[in-house]
């Protein structure tokens, strides 16, 4: 195995700890990987950075439907086109309308209190 040295410019020194993962990886994994591991996390840092990083699946629908109460839940299915057009506007993916339509049908059933 050939042994190459790659000298980076870092912000701030990294730990004993963090420098040896870094080795590890670098031993370990081919740099095509490396590198496109590195190119998702800047992006996930970039979107984090400029505050438009978007949730993960399952938190955006337990925001959609959380405190919806059985009568809500009945008239967000009847008027169903309507609720796809939002969420499509606020840029969910169908799999994640298809998830909050699912748990909207459970909730229609329950009696209200």
């Amino acid at each position: 195995m050939i042994k190459l040295t790659v000298e980076l410019p870092i912000s701030k020194k990294p730990t004993d700890t963090e420098l040896k993962k870094l080795k590890e990886y670098f031993k370990e994994m081919p740099v095509p990987e490396i590198i496109s591991g590195l190119k998702f996390a800047k992006n996930r840092w970039s979107a984090k950075d400029a505050g438009t990083l978007k949730v993960g699946r399952k938190s955006i629908i337990q925001k959609e439907v959380h405190s919806v109460t059985t009568e809500q839940a009945q008239w967000r299915l009847k008027n169903w086109k309507m609720m796809i057009a939002n969420y499509r506007r606020r840029g969910y993916s169908y799999p994640t309308i298809s998830r909050i339509k699912k748990i909207l049908i459970q909730k229609s059933k329950k009696k209200s209190k």
